[in-house]
C-alpha cells in the first residue's frame, strides 16, 4: 500500500517525496489543487472515497501523514 501511496504522491508532485517537515501546504511545498489531485488518485488507484472532512491540513502534512491517513481508511 505504501508503494502505492508514494508513487501516487510521486507522480503529482515529486517535492513532496523530499519534503522533511510537518506543514508542507503551508510551506508551499504543495497547494489545494495538487491535494486534491492527490486525493482523487488515492481513490481511484484504492477504490475507495475519501470524505471531505478528511482533507485537512493535519492529514496532508507531510508523506507519512497521507500514509497514516490511508492506512486508516483501507482495512
Amino acid at each position: 500500500m505504501e508503494e502505492r501511496i508514494l508513487k501516487i504522491i510521486e507522480e503529482i508532485n515529486p517535492d513532496v517525496l523530499k519534503y522533511e517537515g510537518n506543514t508542507m501546504m503551508e510551506d508551499g511545498t504543495v497547494d489545494s489543487f495538487e491535494v486534491i489531485d492527490i486525493v482523487a488518485a488515492l481513490e481511484e488507484e484504492f477504490g475507495i472515497e475519501i470524505d471531505a472532512s478528511l482533507v485537512v491540513a493535519e492529514n496532508f502534512a507531510n508523506k507519512e501523514a497521507i500514509i497514516k491517513m490511508m492506512a486508516g481508511l483501507i482495512k
